[in-house]
């Protein structure tokens, strides 16, 4: 029996990153062995036990055959026979494709430490079309790398093409599809798990609503960029270039959906597109399954990122009825991360990274402004429900009026 760190801890290690979890593969035993030396099997599909001390997963080495289409379409084949490079040949890249020995000695037998100084991403054996979560997997992948200056090598674009091409994309579950997604979203550069995905015809496969957007034009005057998807990337990266968090990101990448349903003789102008847009993002979160969190910003900040851009020239009624439609008064934090998703959508602009966004400024000093209103008990004495919230939504909008004067003034 021979225990061999596998995957993502040798290729971070390597690359001189944090390494956050360890997985082993074990060689030349059988799943009674292990368990006669105190491992706890978990595995339902194939044999993974935990270490009876660490608890970190430790799986025997193994064979797949692709028997059926999906990535649930395979068979699996474990034995005290099978080989460590026959464990590592079945992986997805490279990079993944190596072991280190008890002794730190590296067992690379498909060059990924070839490919991890060439910042390629590369396959690891014409088995890679054989699961189409592998197009997920390397687009996430493409995004996690992205600032260290890797691509995927070319060879390995055609294949997840031809995964595509086969129809293989649309075998993916909705879960998987989320799981990959989610994950990709909060690496450090979440728009280039899209343009993969784009790049092998996938997007139009899982995310049809996000694909429609390219080749959208927008006015020149607001857009320089004028594509709304090109758009859409630039303020997902700005999202990301800020740590914001996933709720955030998800509803930019969101935010525009509705300009893809615009009727098309009235382009480059979107007038309407913010409702246009709910049906769609409601349509892709009840597919995918997307938290309900993720879900109600993204449908706030569509219906709501165009009146956040004009603050400044709103009157204060209308100020008063977006905080009010936005839940301001009541959820705050929530508020907050409609402010930064719509900074990012100002911000993702060519040329226009860097411009001021005092929008976000501005209300949330109606917001406090208004929040600083109350009524005593002695005022509420007397007055029926209704009443009191009149006369507080009255005060509020008088401390917006002052505010704004205030601001005019100065």
């Amino acid at each position: 029996m021979r225990v061999y760190l596998v995957g993502g801890a040798v290729r971070d290690r390597l690359l001189g990153r944090p390494v956050h979890e360890r997985d082993w593969v074990v060689v030349g035993a059988t799943p009674e062995e292990l368990v006669g030396l105190g491992y706890e099997p978990v595995g339902r599909e194939f044999p993974v036990f935990l270490h009876p001390t660490t608890h970190e997963e430790h799986a025997l080495a193994r064979l797949e055959r692709k028997v059926g289409p999906g990535y649930r379409g395979f068979t699996t084949q474990f034995a005290p026979t099978v080989t460590l490079e026959e464990d590592l040949r079945r992986r997805d890249l490279t990079i993944n494709a190596m072991a280190e020995d008890e002794g730190g000695a590296i067992i690379d037998p498909y060059g990924g430490q070839a490919d991890l100084a060439a910042r390629v991403l590369r396959h690891v054996s014409d088995a890679f079309v054989e699961d189409p979560v592998r197009i997920l997997r390397v687009a996430r992948f493409a995004a996690r790398y992205a600032p260290l200056g890797f691509r995927i090598a070319p060879e390995t674009l055609e294949l997840m093409r031809r995964i595509t091409a086969a129809g293989e994309a649309r075998t993916l579950v909705p879960e998987r599809v989320w799981q990959e997604t989610e994950r990709a979203l909060q690496e450090a550069r979440p728009e280039v798990y899209f343009e993969t995905l784009r790049a092998c015809g996938a997007l139009a496969v899982i995310f049809p609503e996000v694909d429609a957007l390219f080749g959208v034009p927008q006015p020149p005057r607001w857009h320089p960029e004028i594509d709304t998807g090109v758009h859409v990337m630039l303020a997902l990266r700005y999202a990301a270039d800020q740590g914001a968090a996933l709720s955030v990101r998800f509803a930019v990448l969101m935010h525009d959906l509705g300009k893809a349903a615009t009727p098309k003789e009235s382009w480059p102008s979107h007038h309407g597109h913010e409702e246009y847009g709910v049906p769609l993002i409601e349509d892709l979160c009840e597919r995918l399954r997307v938290p309900n969190s993720l879900r109600e910003l993204a449908i706030l900040t569509a219906r709501q990122h165009t009146l956040v851009h004009r603050a400044l020239e709103l009157r204060p009624a209308t100020l008063m009825s977006l905080l009010e439609n936005c839940d301001a008064f009541r959820r705050a934090e929530r508020f907050e991360e409609l402010l930064l998703a719509c900074e990012a959508d100002a911000r993702g602009r060519t040329g226009r990274e860097n411009e001021p966004y005092p929008q976000s400024d501005y209300l949330r000093a109606a917001l406090r402004a208004a929040s600083a209103v109350s009524l005593s008990a002695e005022e509420r004495r007397g007055l029926p429900g209704p009443a009191i919230g009149e006369e507080l939504r009255r005060r509020r909008l008088a401390a917006i009026s002052a505010m704004k004067a205030a601001d005019g003034a100065a």
